[in-house]
């Protein structure tokens, strides 16, 4: 079993910062590839950043592309998502996941979820 909290949500204006994190335990959890995926009210759980086990290989949808950042510390077994120049479309609840398997893009790839944490930019 792994288990995740994220951490780092809060109210924030258009054009301002937040990092989130998600502490990861349990058996082996820092061999696990990682993600962020986000759900908005009324939508779909959508993915937004993956990042390899090793930390070195990350992929961003393209709504965040170059206004986020994902990066881990296995030493701490953590998971980072920096996010810049928020914009009111990324309001949602952010959770991260534990890869098992199969395409990062799609949640069903992961086994492990955490609670989630609450993002909401302001316009």
């Amino acid at each position: 079993q792994v288990q995740l909290v994220e951490s780092g949500g809060g109210l924030v204006q258009a054009g301002g910062s937040l990092r989130l994190s998600c502490a990861a335990s349990g058996r082996t959890s820092s061999i696990y590839a990682m993600a962020w995926f986000r759900q908005a009210p009324g939508k779909e759980r959508e993915f937004v950043a993956f990042i390899n086990n090793g930390g070195g290989t990350a992929y961003y949808a393209d709504s965040v592309k170059g206004r986020f950042t994902i990066s881990r510390d296995n030493a701490k077994n953590t998971v980072y998502l920096q996010m810049n120049s928020l914009k009111p479309e990324d309001t949602a609840v952010y959770y991260c996941g534990a890869h098992r398997s199969g395409s990062y893009y799609y949640k069903s790839s992961y086994d492990y979820w955490g609670q989630g944490t609450q993002v909401t930019v302001s316009s």
